[in-house]
């Protein structure tokens, strides 16, 4: 038959109404396309102080409301090396990973859509937020009533009868009521990064309630582990430049340089707080701070961050997820006579996740070397050796990836 434009017009047709007569669309309760869910999970239970044993558990119930998740990756965050050291929130034995990311297998007939409203189906790749139990006084778009960190996130709950609670595994149940994020359309290293990307969009958006960080700021960043690194990413992608990276390490200050920061000082090379103030000062061409960020746990380090910043200047600091000891500062010379506005920032909110992917995206397209954040790769079998690894900084981010 001789075709023309009428003929494959009607083809087209016809074979569109076939399929669209067809089911498209696999159960709600079906397993996706990857192959069938085994009847077991292995889960990287922390069971004593430094160390993992890799347990195997019956596959639960998914319920109405539930999301089986097939783990792809999972970063190893300071409070995981807290809990590997010193379990200072009690919950040994526990499945940890709060960094985690992966695949939707399995999913409750109830399951709609994500917590921004997007359609959830099953092969899409997600992130977990909060759980927030229900509480009316934090939601999606009004954030400010009250402080977050009193809500449960995947990776530090204390283990039950289901025991996929944490990332550190190779599937997770997500359970009626939390939150999750359909990120389909970012790689998997974006991914394992969303979690402490959002603790410095989060922080960054205390910083801008200030009133004083600025197109035009002069900003000192102090500590450059992954932490600080993000935070002058995001000042970066905000058009700041007049950036200042403070760190005892060589190594981590040259990378803090390819992602934003104009100049750094290692305080290694100065003794004593009135050569490494001088210093900061020196590398902002002979002005102090308008603002900074204290990105470390240390309360020296907190005490010093003061000198740093000009008179009306401002401070964020969230470096102390946990009780990292007490600051030693003068309340007249650092705080009062400066007339310094401070703010605490604490983890983050359901509406920076959401900014939070708009950031690596952005971060990516103006060259950022995000990817080059994560130094380690560890299979779910080496969780050990990946946590004394993350213990010797011998790299940025350590990672759990199940190949």
């Amino acid at each position: 038959m001789e075709m023309n434009s009428a003929n494959v017009e009607a083809v087209v047709k016809q074979v569109l109404e076939s399929m669209l007569s067809q089911p498209v669309s696999a159960p709600a309760a079906a397993p996706a396309a990857g192959g069938a869910i085994p009847k077991t999970a292995h889960v990287a239970m922390l069971t004593a102080l430094e160390h993992y044993d890799v347990k195997e558990f019956p596959m639960p119930e998914v319920g109405d409301g539930d999301i089986l998740v097939k783990v792809e990756g999972c970063g190893v965050c300071g409070t995981d090396a807290h809990e590997f050291k010193r379990d200072p929130f009690g919950l040994i034995p526990v499945a940890l990973g709060h960094e985690g990311t992966g695949e939707i297998v399995k999913m409750g007939k109830d399951v709609k859509v994500d917590s921004a409203g997007k359609p959830l189906k099953l092969g899409d790749k997600v992130v977990t937020c909060m759980i927030f139990k229900d509480n009316p006084d934090i939601t999606m778009f009004d954030l400010n009533k009250q402080n977050v960190g009193g809500a449960d996130v995947y990776g530090l709950l204390p283990d039950d009868e289901i025991h996929l609670n944490g990332w550190f595994s190779d599937y997770i149940l997500i359970r009626k009521g939390s939150t999750v994020f359909n990120v389909s359309d970012l790689d998997l290293k974006s991914r394992i990064l969303i979690e402490p990307c959002a603790v410095l969009i989060h922080a960054v958006e205390r910083a801008k309630t200030t009133g004083i960080l600025r197109f035009n700021s002069r900003v000192v960043v102090q500590g450059c582990g992954p932490i600080g690194l993000i935070c002058i990413a995001i000042l970066r992608t905000m058009g700041i430049e007049n950036i200042v990276a403070v760190d005892g390490n060589q190594q981590r200050l040259d990378f803090a340089k390819r992602m934003g920061a104009d100049n750094s000082v290692n305080f290694m090379n100065h003794k004593g707080i009135e050569a490494l103030s001088g210093a900061v000062k020196e590398a902002f061409g002979g002005y102090e701070a308008d603002f900074a960020f204290q990105c470390t746990g240390s309360p020296v380090a907190h005490a010093n961050i003061y000198k740093f910043i000009r008179n009306g200047g401002g401070l964020c600091e969230l470096g102390f997820f946990i009780n990292g000891g007490d600051a030693t500062i003068n309340p007249h010379f650092d705080l009062c006579s400066k007339e310094i506005t401070l703010v605490g920032s604490w983890v983050y909110t359901l509406r920076d996740y959401a900014t939070t992917f708009d950031f690596l995206k952005r971060a990516k397209a103006i060259g950022l070397p995000m990817d080059d954040l994560i130094t380690h790769e560890f299979p779910l079998e080496q969780i050990n050796e990946a946590h004394v690894t993350n213990l010797k900084q011998e790299g940025l981010k350590i990672a759990i990836v199940n190949k």
